[in-house]
């Protein structure tokens, strides 16, 4: 059976900063690797002065989709399906209000638009967003979860949607976080080499979800893969960020070189901690 992992990710630019080296792993070594996308990312700001002109403002969200084209074969995703929702930016802008974005659609008809995707796909590893974002609620990155998590159940029941085509039980789900432990590894190197550290005291007190996590996957081979995805997104990466590229980049990527994860859910009997997606299957 051919092996596939499907990862929901709520916009552009999101699959290259949560997990894409996971992705390139797999994707290497010739799973199937499938992207949903559920916004266009319509309300997105230029965030890299570099890019800061009319002709890119102008089209904004075509720009994103291009450039999430070129994160998508970066990582080594084979196939990208657009959810087909609008952005529905932070609370209490007018965005917000509008009832063509992802936050405020049909839950019901959001599942089924995912179930279709599942049951074609056949993924045996979905990875989506777990269900403490506290660290940043974006409507859109909560939605995520509360359309992936029913849609995974309601694939594998033939009773339901079953306009979407034969049922699909997918047999692991896994939620991504980040590591406090490579939150706290990367402050401690930016202060070893006299550098201003952008992880604040404030910043690490609400990072990582260490007691969460079942499974880490080594990236050896992949660490450079999430920045050179990350740098694609030219509209919304500055490639002057402290954050992202502040430490020499041959320090930084020997720094907790795994990718993170939260096992939710299985249907078979895998023993934790993991190292492998895929253990048990």
């Amino acid at each position: 059976m051919r092996r596939c992992l499907l990862a929901v990710h709520a916009h552009p630019d999101d699959e290259s900063s949560k997990g894409a080296g996971t992705v390139a792993r797999y994707a290497a070594e010739g799973v199937h690797c499938v992207l949903v996308c559920c916004t266009g990312g319509e309300e997105g700001s230029i965030l890299n002065p570099a890019m800061e002109r009319p002709e890119v403002a102008e089209r904004l969200p075509e720009v994103r989709l291009d450039e999430l084209a070129e994160a998508a074969r970066i990582i080594g995703y084979h196939e990208v399906v657009m959810l087909g929702y609008r952005d529905s930016g932070m609370p209490d802008t007018e965005a917000n209000a509008r009832p063509d974005n992802f936050a405020n659609a049909p839950l019901d008809e959001a599942v089924g638009r995912l179930v279709g995707i599942l049951r074609r796909t056949s993924p045996q590893v979905v990875l989506t967003y777990g269900d403490d974002q506290k660290g940043y609620p974006h409507p859109d990155h909560l939605r995520v979860h509360e359309v992936t998590m029913p849609a995974v159940e309601a694939a594998a029941d033939p009773a339901r949607y079953a306009e979407a085509g034969p049922p699909w039980q997918v047999a692991k789900v896994y939620w991504s976080v980040w590591a406090r432990a490579r939150m706290v590894g990367l402050h401690e190197k930016f202060l070893e080499l006299g550098l201003e550290s952008p992880y604040t005291p404030e910043w690490l007190d609400r990072a990582g979800q260490d007691e969460r996590i079942t499974t880490s996957v080594a990236l050896h081979g992949f660490e450079d893969v999430r920045r050179d995805a990350l740098l694609a997104h030219a509209t919304q990466v500055d490639p002057t960020s402290p954050f992202w590229f502040g430490l020499p980049w041959d320090v930084a990527r020997t720094v907790h070189p795994f990718d993170d994860w939260v096992l939710a859910r299985s249907s078979v009997p895998t023993e934790l901690p993991e190292a492998d997606l895929f253990a048990g299957l």
